[in-house]
């Protein structure tokens, strides 16, 4: 909620409290209630802008009818000093406050007072919050889910900001690991491939066109000199040159899709730091792992896991979650973040319940970390499933998406929906210039009262300063409503940090432009009324704004004209 809104609630929480008070020493309650009761804007509007429960809340130490109490109470209070102007009971014991025009008034002033910092708050303390997103295998293009994951977190990394918390965005680079043993040998074999040698490539290789692309790169720098090398050194040298071509590939995806991360963090630095070493230390001191046939096996069943597994192979190999261990020890021990947030494709359920059982087991607080799992992604065009880019006529990649489809488009459809939610991407409607289209929507919006100020300019009409008392005149349905909807927009920033869901600003900012759009058909800007003009430019100027805040926050464009 914004600061008048809070502002207004604890207002009449108080006055609540004083008629109670007043009611006790005039013997028409029997005590003093103390018990907490909320004040919440009802669903119906005809019900008031704010309703309490407190009369039910108070039943049971009252022992009195609700409806009874809130008759007394509503008699009682006084709301001379708050920004509410009428209350009732009504229904089986609620009181129903009515906001003054001097609150409307109050909410335009304290907007346009800060301009595009509105909605900025300190809710988060300065917490240091770490958000991990995308984080792709770098042996190959990336998919859906990391265009999904990419929007998402960093979107969500924006909110948390907005709201007061100190985050930064990294990139896990899987450099090291069963992955990048195959990533050489499937570059192994396309390189001898082409070079004329008659050899397989295993079916559980990468199969990919890039992986052939890397390998035809490196024989025009270096022909066929590797054949004569080892095997071993013939695959490494194809590493070495294929690993950082992918990873420039990736950054410059990441950096086309208007993300950069703080950090690119290798999972190579863990083992080179000693961390790997440390953490599987730490199990071999605990009571929670055990030896067999020269494996070291962690008891995950003691955690809630469906069976033990391994940590070290007989052969003092880690497995895969063993570095993952380590990177989590580093961000939450190491570099000591408060809150370490991953977000993961909804694949992996498992894994999560594995990774939160080993670190509880070496001493690590497993509510520091969050992990936001997304649903999977479908391509519809005109109505139809699409698995196959009409670019390579191959599976459809970030890379094509990035190509085909307007950046504010890929970043506002990603995140319609929170991250549980599957999504239907519409690729039709993606890049249709429309008010059917949502993103286009709200710039059109944006851009609409740009023009509105332009063109009272070029007729000598220029915003200034209003009173409070021209700013009441904002009394028609559709102000009133307007006014409302934007004293929601710091209280819905809060709600998507706490929630991790940066789907509701963008579905906010679409209801924001809508209202606009029936304030503007409802109401004319210019009027005979000067006062009234000025009265309702302020008001444009908060809206414009604030789909400003919510635009540049995502990185979208912010068109003056459309």
């Amino acid at each position: 909620m914004s600061y008048m809104v809070e502002f207004a609630q604890q207002q009449i929480a108080e006055a609540i409290k004083r008629a109670a008070k007043q009611a006790v020493q005039m013997g028409e309650l029997p005590i003093l209630p103390v018990g907490d009761f909320l004040l919440e804007v009802p669903a119906d509007r005809q019900n008031g802008d704010l309703a309490s429960n407190a009369a039910m809340a108070w039943a049971r130490e009252l022992r009195m009818s609700p409806r009874k109490t809130a008759e007394i109470l509503a008699n009682k209070i006084d709301l001379s000093d708050t920004y509410a102007n009428h209350v009732e009971a009504a229904g089986a014991g609620f009181l129903n406050f009515t906001l003054s025009e001097r609150y409307y008034a109050k909410v335009v002033e304290d907007i346009l007072s800060k301009g595009e910092a509105y909605g900025e708050s300190n809710y988060g303390e300065n917490s240091r919050i770490l958000v991990e997103f995308v984080s792709a295998n770098p042996t190959g293009p990336m998919h859906m889910g990391n265009a999904r994951g990419g929007a998402l977190g960093d979107c969500l990394a924006a909110v948390l900001q907005r709201v007061g918390f100190t985050v930064e965005r990294e990139f896990y680079v899987n450099d090291s690991g069963n992955q990048i043993e195959k990533f050489g040998l499937s570059l192994d074999v396309r390189y001898r491939q082409l070079l004329g040698e008659n050899v397989e490539l295993p079916e559980d290789a990468y199969h990919g066109d890039d992986i052939t692309q890397r390998a035809r790169e490196f024989i025009e720098l270096y022909g066929d000199s590797c054949l004569r090398q080892s095997e071993k050194a013939r695959r490494s040298a194809l590493v070495q040159y294929a690993l950082p071509q992918n990873i420039a590939a990736m950054r410059q995806n990441m950096k086309k899709y208007r993300i950069e991360y703080d950090t690119w963090f290798c999972e190579s630095s863990l083992y080179q730091s000693g961390e790997v070493e440390r953490v599987i230390a730490l199990f071999r001191d605990s009571e929670y792992t055990y030896e067999s046939e020269g494996a070291l096996w962690f008891k995950g069943t003691e955690f809630g896991c469906d069976k033990d597994f391994v940590l070290v192979r007989s052969n003092g190999l880690p497995t895969y979650i063993v570095p993952d261990i380590a990177y989590h020890y580093n961000k939450l021990v190491t570099r000591g973040f408060d809150k370490a947030i991953n977000i993961l494709g909804a694949d992996h359920h498992g894994y999560t319940i594995r990774l939160a059982a080993v670190l509880k087991a070496i001493g690590i607080d497993t509510t520091k970390l969050d992990i936001v799992l997304i649903q999977l992604v479908k391509l519809m065009r005109n109505g139809e499933v699409v698995r196959m880019s009409k670019r390579t006529g191959k599976s459809i990649t970030l890379e094509d998406l990035l190509d085909e489809i307007p950046i504010d488009a890929l970043r506002f459809f990603f995140n319609m929906r929170d991250p549980s939610s599957k999504i239907d991407f519409n690729l039709d409607l993606a890049v249709e210039e429309s008010s059917q289209n949502p993103v286009y929507y709200c710039q059109y919006a944006h851009a609409r009262i740009c023009s509105i100020f332009n063109k009272l300019a070029q007729e000598g009409v220029t915003p200034r300063n209003c009173t409070p008392e021209e700013l009441s005149r904002l009394n028609a349905p559709e102000e009133r409503e307007l006014i409302r909807l934007l004293s929601r927009y710091t209280g819905e920033l809060i709600e998507a940090a706490k929630q991790y869901d940066p789907a509701r600003v963008t579905r906010y900012c679409m209801e924001l432009a809508g209202q606009f759009h029936r304030f503007y058909n409802a109401c004319r800007v210019k009027t005979e009324d000067e006062a009234l003009t000025q009265a309702r430019l302020a008001l444009c100027q908060c809206v414009r704004a604030t789909i400003s805040n919510i635009l540049h926050m995502f990185k979208m464009t912010v068109p003056e004209k459309m």
